[in-house]
């Protein structure tokens, strides 16, 4: 049968960041769901994300959880909705029981403030020029933007181009889990992530999922510097799910 990928974006991102990947995916025989959240809604948090992805997987079946970033945070919770064979986080967040996403950063030692603050300088500028005032980070695919560093600079360009407006309303509520879901979980960090070290990754996964997470090469955003190798670690995984 099938698998369904489902695909769930992080922080002021759409189904377009993913667009590489789903046609990687699709033209290998899969089925693929990408999913837009309601992050532009001040009105919806974590629940109303978890209410997206499962609408919009309604009817189908062997589904497999693509959790990208902050969509740590909201995969478990369509984990508890319905049947998932598989939940892959990739470069992802891993919160604990009554944590609010904002409270993250310190509880697990996020080691670098500049870089955080940096992203939220990229994410604000949209496709930033470079111009006189415009941070080095707001450059889409410069050596400091942490999100798309290792991008060809007209997809890195058109990437940022693409930021969503983010509401701040998920970020500020507790993760509503008792705790994490029941289902098979792989860890996939990218060994040249600027938001996310691999170092600090490293130990977030072992410290909150006892697990030690697969590695490969790239930035942040894999699912567009290297679609086909994505592609194949996901394909990979699933038929070590299937094996038992």
């Amino acid at each position: 049968m099938t698998t369904t990928f489902v695909l769930i974006p992080g922080v002021a991102c759409g189904s377009w960041h993913w667009h590489l990947l789903a046609a990687e995916l699709r033209a290998r025989g899969h089925e693929v769901v990408s999913v837009d959240l309601p992050c532009e809604d001040d009105a919806a948090g974590l629940g109303e994300y978890a209410d997206a992805v499962v609408a919009a997987v309604a009817g189908r079946r062997r589904l497999t959880l693509v959790a990208h970033s902050f969509a740590g945070f909201t995969a478990p919770l369509v984990c508890a909705r319905v049947p998932v064979d598989l939940l892959v986080l990739l470069a992802a967040m891993v919160p604990l029981p009554g944590e609010a996403p904002d409270e993250w950063w310190a509880a697990t030692g996020h080691p670098d403030a500049q870089v955080r603050r940096a992203g939220r300088a990229a994410q604000r500028a949209g496709g930033g020029t470079g111009a006189e005032g415009t941070p080095e980070a707001a450059v889409p695919g410069s050596a400091a933007d942490p999100f798309f560093q290792d991008l060809p600079p007209d997809l890195a360009a058109e990437a940022a181009v693409r930021w969503r407006r983010q509401s701040e309303t998920p970020a500020a509520r507790p993760w509503p889990m008792a705790a994490w879901p029941a289902v098979a979980t792989r860890f996939l960090l990218c060994r040249q992530d600027r938001l996310f070290p691999a170092p600090f990754l490293r130990a977030v996964a072992a410290e909150r999922l006892g697990v030690v997470p697969d590695e490969m090469a790239g930035g942040h955003f894999p699912m567009l510097s290297r679609p086909g190798e994505l592609a194949d670690r996901l394909e990979g995984y699933g038929r070590a799910a299937a094996a038992g």
